[in-house]
């Protein structure tokens, strides 16, 4: 798989905004970064929520299925941290990007996927508006079919352990 990514000007451009942004903690830069991320990938801008530390200082930056990142503020970033430079900051954010620019409920995503690919192409469904059949539904969605229920073997009576 290939991935897009907006010219090396404007990357250079976005990765200088948010370098400014994390020295002088000026809002605009970050939001004209992210903005013009946006734009290139085409999705509306995420909303950025602060935060001093998150999971006990152990995250640095957690994306949700509702688009809304949390990230460390650069100013909490440089005091409490053991590795608190700058490039991790920038980093940190370009990955949490990622995750917004990518994210992914995989096996829903993938089921809707193979379902719309499958929909009409075979001969024997045309006509009767059936859903994915067999193969063409996911294995976590089998698995969560509610399955023929089989008579379980009886449990086997124990011994006692005292000889």
């Amino acid at each position: 798989m290939r991935m897009m990514f907006p010219g090396l000007r404007e990357r250079r451009t976005i990765d200088r905004q948010l370098t400014t942004f994390f020295r002088d903690y000026q809002e605009g830069e970050f939001r004209r970064a992210i903005g013009s991320l946006s734009r290139f990938y085409d999705l509306p801008c995420p909303r950025v929520s602060w935060f001093e530390y998150l999971d006990w200082g152990k995250t640095a930056g957690r994306t949700y299925e509702n688009g809304v990142i949390h990230l460390v503020h650069p100013e909490n970033w440089k005091r409490g941290r053991k590795y608190n430079s700058e490039r991790q900051w920038v980093h940190t954010v370009y990955h949490e990007f990622g995750h917004y620019v990518l994210w992914a409920d995989a096996e829903r995503k993938a089921d809707g996927f193979a379902y719309h690919f499958v929909r009409g192409v075979s001969s024997q469904a045309r006509g009767r508006g059936a859903g994915p059949i067999g193969a063409a539904t996911s294995r976590a969605r089998r698995k969560r079919a509610p399955a023929v229920r089989r008579s379980r073997p009886r449990p086997r009576r124990r011994r006692s352990r005292s000889r």
